[in-house]
């Protein structure tokens, strides 16, 4: 059973419940509604938001909150991002910000490397106008910083996580909300979404919250527990609904810590490191389904599901498009 999804003219949710919120500038970059998909598994029921789906140069989360990151920006401005060697968002921040006419520099540290990474590493280094390798994180921020202080580009943070590039991720889960509301799926018990910088599962909690929909927001860590906590979490989402009260004047709802958990059992001890749950969980979504999902992120947040068989419906929000890795050639 699947939501197809529209390619027609689309409203964004959160406008409609917050027009005020239309004088924040957005450029539209994505397909949205993105579809939903039930898939059999042992695990329990499972549906599947089809973030993959998000976009004709390039899907993933991404592209959500992209949309307003790179709102304002012209042909031939500078943007400037940074992250992981082989980093999803790094590639989408290229593509969409060279679609637009800019020069996109990326500025990246080391990882543990596997097939998809590099594939995805490539790509950037042939899409963005300029790609700077530093040692470790700090090195690539501090050279991030000279930049942004003698060239003055459009800075886009790390994994587009921001008050601002959470809204794309708020607005995801008004989307559902409309889905469910549609009866195109269930209410879902939980999603699990993968948890890197946080941007995603932040944004979901908030939205969440702001529909009194009672889902549990199951983020599965894929870096270390410093950057991957609930306390980060909640932080981002505060941070976006504080935004969005000084945009609108109204009061907004927040999650609810105990509706967030986080679970590190899937990260792997690195980020980019491959796992064997992983792999299993790879392989039986591409054999059954003939879904592609990435090591770094996707697999293991589908590990996570279905290593722990749970009662009701589970959503999977798929973060990853696998053309970015295809088109790397």
């Amino acid at each position: 059973m699947a939501d197809p999804g529209t390619h027609a003219p689309f409203t964004l949710p959160l406008l409609l419940r917050h027009p005020a919120l239309a004088w924040v500038p957005r450029v539209r970059l994505g397909t949205f509604p993105t579809p939903v998909e039930r898939v059999s598994t042992p695990a329990g029921e499972l549906w599947i938001k089809r973030d993959d789906l998000s976009g004709a140069a390039l899907g993933g989360n991404k592209v959500r909150a992209l949309e307003f990151l790179l709102a304002g920006v012209n042909r031939d401005d500078e943007v400037l991002t940074v992250g992981a060697r082989g980093s999803t968002h790094a590639l989408a921040t290229a593509v969409h910000g060279t679609s637009l006419g800019a020069r996109v520099t990326v500025v990246r540290w080391r990882q543990e490397m596997n097939v998809d990474a590099h594939a995805v590493a490539r790509r950037i280094e042939s899409t963005a106008n300029e790609t700077i390798d530093a040692r470790t994180p700090v090195d690539a921020m501090l050279r991030a910083l000279l930049i942004r202080v003698t060239r003055r580009p459009h800075w886009v943070p790390a994994g587009g996580t921001s008050a601002l590039g959470v809204l794309g991720h708020v607005n995801a889960a008004l989307e559902l909300a409309e889905q469910v509301a549609a009866g195109r799926l269930p209410a879902p018990e939980r999603i699990v979404v993968p948890l890197g910088t946080g941007g995603t599962s932040a944004g979901l909690a908030l939205g969440l919250a702001m529909t009194a929909l009672p889902v549990t927001v199951v983020c599965a860590s894929v870096v270390p527990r410093i950057i991957a906590n609930k306390a980060r979490v909640l932080r981002v989402a505060h941070s976006c609904a504080r935004f969005i009260e000084r945009c609108t004047g109204a009061r907004i709802a927040r999650p609810d810590p105990a509706r967030i958990v986080v679970e590190h059992g899937e990260y792997g001890g690195a980020y980019g490191r491959e796992t064997e749950r992983g792999r299993e969980a790879v392989r039986w979504m591409r054999a059954t389904h003939g879904v592609s999902l990435d090591a770094t992120y996707s697999a293991k947040a589908l590990a996570a599901i279905l290593g722990t068989p749970r009662p009701g419906p589970t959503l999977f929000w798929l973060t990853y498009d696998a053309r970015g890795a295809r088109g790397a050639g």
